[in-house]
């Protein structure tokens, strides 16, 4: 028993290595941009603090995105996704899978749970002993289920996921941002200590060392920050782009997609004045979300986004009441809209 929590013990600190070395990395270009390059090497004060200013702007944003994506602790299933208590001694004493499945589909029948697994059965996790929400997903790392799960991030050691996925798009718009302030910056005075028009001191090495670093990590985040921002414009997570949601009809990559604006209010919220800060804007629950099969009114549809986020009266949704009151009822039918084919859902409220 002790060796096993010694160990679990080591492999947590041991997840730190990574955020300790981007800390690391972080601190020492701060060091370089500001003494090395502002003090030692530009000879003009106007030129200096113009640079110092623009630096610590951004250095500042990304430093608050970083931290907030670090310490948004991820969210979990509330209790009402738990078996009852009946249900559950029954669950656990029944051995054969079938019957289980029986037991869960009661339960879930009173839940805003529409996904499956490709089998077609209901997504129950045996470790954390939940049914669990639409996009949720159990991580081995965290020993937890994360609504809306997106991927375990070693940079940040923490889950990526519905309390923080807003802060991870933000972190890594920040750095990459903030490599191009550096870069665009420094490389005047990396190429005249490159071409040695200016002379050798010991500000040469940082100068020519932060713009190569500089660039090598803004190649490396932009990559990774058009693909997060694709999966925003799709309303997908990691997850979901290598394997599609399952739903009544079958497997849907596009399922939760309602089109690019609300795709995007859903991460960054419906008010344009928080998206560029690292603060809670983002709609929903995280327990319950509005698919592309409903087919509504954008209107209608709105009011729903709007209900179900966190721009209500309070400002705080119960964590045990699903925002998201809406009842999904498939229909076979489709329905031809401009030369394509567009699945039919019926909505209604629940009483």
């Amino acid at each position: 028993m002790a060796p096993s929590h010694a160990l679990r013990c080591c492999k947590r600190a041991l997840n730190w290595i990574p955020v300790l070395f981007i800390n690391l990395v972080v601190g020492w270009s701060y060091y370089a941009y500001v003494v090395e390059l502002c003090v030692y090497t530009i000879p003009n004060n106007p030129e200096r603090i113009s640079y110092l200013v623009l630096f610590h702007i951004f250095f500042t944003m990304f430093i608050w995105s970083y931290w907030k994506t670090i310490w948004s602790k991820p969210e979990s299933p509330s209790k009402a996704f738990c078996l009852p208590r009946a249900e559950k001694e029954l669950f656990e004493r029944e051995e054969r899978a079938e019957t289980q499945q029986e037991i869960l589909k009661k339960v879930a029948k009173n839940l805003p749970v529409y996904t499956r697994t490709a089998g077609g059965a209901v997504r129950y996790c045996d470790h954390c002993q939940v049914i669990k929400p639409d996009r949720c997903h159990h991580c081995s790392t965290c020993e937890m289920c994360v609504l809306k799960m997106d991927h375990h991030c070693p940079w940040v050691n923490n889950c990526v996921g519905f309390s923080n996925y807003k802060y991870f798009v933000l972190f890594l718009t920040y750095a990459a941002l903030y490599c191009v302030v550096i870069c665009a910056t420094v490389i005047q005075y990396f190429l005249k200590f490159w071409t040695k028009v200016l002379p050798d001191t010991h500000a040469k090495f940082h100068v020519l060392f932060l713009f190569f670093v500089a660039a090598l990590f803004f190649v490396s985040v932009l990559s990774l920050l058009g693909y997060h921002l694709w999966l925003v414009g799709k309303n997908r997570t990691t997850i979901e782009a290598f394997r599609a949601p399952v739903f009544a009809n079958g497997p849907d990559k596009n399922g939760f997609s309602l089109g690019f604006k609300r795709n995007a209010a859903e991460v960054f919220g419906d008010q344009g004045k928080y998206w560029m800060f690292p603060v809670s804007s983002n709609l929903g629950d995280g327990h319950s979300f509005v698919t592309r099969l409903v087919h509504i009114d954008p209107e209608r549809a709105n009011g729903i986004l709007q209900q179900n986020g966190k721009s209500l009266a309070d400002g705080k949704p119960d964590p045990c009441v699903h925002g998201n009151n809406i009842q999904h009822t498939a229909d076979d039918s489709k329905e031809n809209i401009e030369g394509g084919q567009k699945d039919s859902v019926k909505v209604e409220n629940e009483q």
